[in-house]
């Protein structure tokens, strides 16, 4: 099922994700219906707080991704296919080489709202699957940038916040719009 995507203006883009802790149908279905929303929307990454719920919960997908990235799960390099998509419960992101690459970044919650975001391109992350098993993914490029994405939304931080002061008062326009809109369609103003 197709689940409505938070826009910015919503307070739980800000929340913390709590914890996983029930690793049940539940949270396969909600895993299905993020990986389905994630899809519709052609995105290739999406947390739980886009979808209205603060957990640390998320789903990345780059099947079909055309940028080239090297990755590694749990020591072996399985297909990409076979891994993807990824339930993500608990991540935690750590970075290997703080060498830092520049890459224009997009999000769901923010239509049609692209800036440049400075990132780590080497990470590594620890996280649970949708049955409680642990990984660690490392990973870099594309793959990399998502995850980091990602574990921020799960973390209340927006990739806005990310951007160099430059190059978010270029998007700040439109923004504020889309705050205003949001505000507006939920009743607050």
């Amino acid at each position: 099922m197709t689940l409505e995507i938070v826009h910015y203006g919503e307070e739980v883009l800000h929340q913390k994700g709590e914890p996983v802790t029930r690793f049940d149908g539940e949270l396969k279905l909600l895993f299905e219906d993020m990986v389905e929303t994630c899809t519709e929307a052609e995105g290739i990454g999406l947390a739980s707080q886009q979808i209205g719920k603060a957990l640390l919960f998320c789903v990345v997908d780059l099947r079909g991704a055309e940028i080239e990235f090297e990755y590694s799960l749990d020591g072996a390099q399985p297909p990409l296919d076979l891994v993807s998509p990824i339930g993500m419960c608990n991540p935690i992101v750590t970075v290997i080489d703080p060498a830092t690459t520049t890459y224009e970044e997009g999000c769901l919650s923010f239509p049609e709202i692209q800036g440049d975001v400075d990132r780590p391109d080497l990470i590594r992350c620890e996280y649970q699957d949708t049955e409680g098993h642990p990984h660690v993914i490392e990973c870099n490029g594309l793959l990399g940038r998502c995850i980091q994405h990602e574990v921020d939304h799960l973390n209340g931080v927006l990739f806005t916040e990310r951007m160099k002061r430059k190059v978010f008062k270029k998007v700040q326009p439109a923004v504020n719009d889309l705050q205003a809109q949001t505000l507006a369609r939920i009743g607050k103003s």
